[in-house]
């Protein structure tokens, strides 16, 4: 907005003093001043037009940028809902182990809690139990899915990916 007015200012200061020069000669004013004018006449032209430009320039980049932007986020909106169905996906897969392992309910939410990387002392915080009942149901949860603890638990889950 500022470079717009400070263009308009200095077209108009070119127009007035062009004018202002048709007169001085006109009048007989010594050269040398209408010379003076002259330059300030074409000075202003050129920097009006030159800002006129530039305004032009920012404003076709600032539209590029625009478009850039609005298909940066149709891209990000898309890749979101992707990783949103992907997660559920891999939230039922991860249930359905869970049902094959004949985990109870309250063995499933301390495994989801072990897989989200919780340590016993945060599980029975949450789950608002003591420690060593946690402790008894990842054994439990480990027991039943036949590996020997909770790394080798996580790494069931991750080993597909990572492969």
């Amino acid at each position: 907005m500022k470079d717009r007015i400070i263009a308009s200012v200095l077209l108009i200061i070119m127009v007035l003093n062009f004018f202002d020069v048709l007169t001085d000669i006109s009048l007989g004013v010594p050269m040398w001043h209408v010379f003076e004018e002259s330059m300030i006449v074409l000075i202003s032209g050129i920097a009006g037009v030159f800002l006129i430009l530039e305004i032009k320039k920012r404003t076709h980049n600032e539209r590029l940028l625009k478009n850039k932007l609005n298909a940066s986020t149709d891209e990000l909106n898309n890749i979101t809902e992707e990783m949103t169905l992907a997660r559920r996906q891999y939230s039922q897969v991860i249930h359905d182990q869970f049902e094959l392992w004949q985990l109870t309910q309250s063995e499933q939410n301390v495994a989801m809690l072990l897989l989200k990387g919780l340590s016993f002392k945060e599980i029975s915080a949450v789950r608002e139990t003591k420690e060593k009942t946690v402790r008894q149901q990842a054994s439990t949860i480990y027991n039943k899915s036949g590996v020997e603890g909770r790394h080798d638990f996580a790494a069931w889950f991750l080993e597909d990916f990572i492969t």
